[in-house]
């Protein structure tokens, strides 16, 4: 006697990853010691009974259509535990059943047993795949180790007395690299760089090696922002400590200035540090937010005090010319106006939001946008800010299409509002760069297809090739993301129904379409795992290819 297997089917948050997980200790583990079903061999099992119903007969799915092991690792990104309820399948009684499974054992009996496949590796957690799994050597980490290198040898220098003029500025050397680190991040001048880098480096005459440089430059400033705030750090600790030591020159009220903003900086970048932003991201953005305010008013009162104030008499003079030749103000100036310009620009606007499953909502505004766009909605500008991809045809109106993994985004699908929060200034990214080829293919799982789709509703300057792996295309996005995707050739689009074809290999899906299509580069959105295999197995056939990274 046999023991029974009861199955059942997890869904995933992004429609790609769905599959058991024996695991006792997952929540969602299948237990497999239930009522006894009558099997002979358990080894040649054919059938599996699924009792979803409460009455005395059961359904029967044959095992080797229905359950399969996956041909890549399972994403953490479970989210409901789903169960079939789909009257149209076949009922038996349970002496038909009987029937069956010994007929089918006999057939099977003089079989060679089938080779087990062998043991799958222990899922990793996004989070070791976002710290840990990502390289050594990648050109985020790289341009992070540059950027600090350069900082710690001016550093070295000016506590050594070979770098005089850093020794005296050190305090402008922490604002500079505050300053850096903001134009990083600022999304109105990155949507001017990147629109110069696909005028400039989106030729066909353009190496390709400089184009995908080029792209991977763009896609980890990151790395320059994450360095420059901890050189500030370094540095504002070295302005301090000569401060301490030429106390007799200096006043109290800059000491205690200088070491607030040492403080809030220090909590800032705490805050920034990957594990406490991947796991409390709400924490980090709101303490980003207000803690880097604090530190820009305390900034201004530094430089304001120490323009002013006179060793000689230990006072405050007031002058505007003094402060006007500081190179402090200047600097300052400018990070106050990278900070403040993207404020200007929120509005709350009216939007229509349909939820065509509880696992999606489609977001509408008005006017049309360019492809490869990006923008971020809220429903409470000071607390939150969420960025999504954009789909539009370049016309009258555009989309955002919200997968509901988070609190906000459920909410959109439970309590849809009739005004969102927007910048109006939207900001590129990745996908934006794909103007700066002529063949691309784009991979895209679940909801990461929205993004994606505009270069199909609009002229761009690139032929694309599309591959999307969803589960329930139509009953979880829609019907007319259905339509947006169809109406191609299907060596132009190529969409997988996971709910109807199963979880394909999506990583040998792309090196084939990549070859298919003699694509100069694949560009992916999906799960952190899903992309990183994208990735990887298009790099092993040689082919340049780009995922989001942890800190996109």
């Amino acid at each position: 006697m046999a023991l029974e297997n009861k199955v059942a089917r997890f869904s995933s948050c992004r429609g790609v990853a769905f599959e058991i997980n024996p695991s006792k200790d997952n929540p969602f583990s299948i237990s497999s010691t239930a009522t006894p079903v009558l099997q002979d061999d358990c080894s040649n099992n054919r059938f599996v009974w699924l009792p979803w119903t409460l009455r005395s007969s059961f359904k029967v799915h044959p095992l080797s259509s229905s359950i399969q092991r996956s041909l890549s690792r399972p994403s953490s990104h479970f989210c409901d535990l789903e169960v079939d309820d789909d009257e149209n399948n076949l009922e038996f009684s349970i002496e038909e059943i009987v029937d069956d499974v010994e007929k089918q054992s006999d057939d099977k009996l003089n079989e060679p047993k089938a080779k087990q496949p062998p043991p799958r590796s222990k899922p990793q957690s996004r989070l070791s795949i976002i710290l840990l799994d990502q390289g050594l050597f990648t050109v985020y980490k790289r341009l992070f180790v540059i950027c600090l290198a350069l900082n710690v040898i001016a550093l070295a220098l000016a506590a050594t007395g070979h770098f005089d003029y850093a020794k005296r500025k050190a305090a402008l050397f922490s604002i500079a690299n505050i300053l850096a680190l903001t134009l990083c991040r600022s999304e109105a001048l990155l949507r001017i760089v990147f629109w110069l880098a696909v005028k400039l480096f989106g030729r066909p005459w353009m190496p390709l090696r400089i184009r995908t440089a080029t792209t991977s430059f763009l896609q980890c400033l990151g790395g320059i922002h994450s360095s420059c705030g901890v050189s500030s750090i370094a540095w504002l600790i070295y302005a301090i400590v000569l401060t301490l030591k030429d106390r007799d020159n200096t006043s109290p009220e800059i000491i205690v200035v200088a070491s607030a903003i040492l403080s809030l900086i220090f909590i800032s970048a705490l805050a920034a540090f990957p594990l406490v932003r991947h796991l409390h991201h709400n924490i980090f953005e709101r303490t980003h937010r207000f803690a880097g305010w604090t530190s820009l008013i305390l900034v201004w009162a530094f430089v304001i005090l120490t323009s002013w104030y006179t060793p000689s008499n230990k006072s405050y003079v007031c002058s505007a010319s003094t402060l006007l030749n500081k190179q402090e103000f200047w600097f300052t100036l400018a990070i106050t106006i990278a900070i403040i310009l993207p404020w200007t620009t929120v509005r709350k606007v009216p939007v229509k939001i349909s939820a065509p499953s509880s696992h999606a909502s489609i977001i509408k505004f008005e006017g049309g946008v360019k492809a490869g766009i990006l923008g971020r909605i809220s429903p409470s500008p000071l607390s939150e800010w969420h960025a999504f991809g954009i789909i539009s045809d370049g016309k009258e109106e555009h989309m955002m299409l919200a997968g509901a993994v988070g609190d906000f985004t459920k909410s959109l699908v439970s309590n849809p509002p009739s005004h969102l929060w927007v910048r109006s200034v939207h900001f590129a990214g990745l996908p934006y760069l794909v103007n700066m080829y002529e063949r691309v293919v784009l991979v895209a799982t679940g909801s990461g297809i929205c993004v994606f789709l505009s270069f199909l509703l609009q002229a761009c300057t690139a032929d694309v090739c599309l591959v999307w792996v969803a589960k329930g295309v139509e009953q979880n996005f829609g019907k007319e993301i259905k339509e947006m995707v169809s109406g191609f050739p299907k060596e132009k689009v190529v969409v997988h129904d996971t709910a109807v074809l199963g979880r394909p290999n999506v990583a040998a899906m792309s090196v084939e379409a990549a070859k298919r299509w003699k694509a100069q580069v694949v560009i992916a959105t999906s799960n952190p795992e899903g992309s990183r295999d994208v990735v990887n197995a298009c790099k092993a056939e040689g082919i340049a290819a780009f995922g989001p990274i942890w800190d996109s």
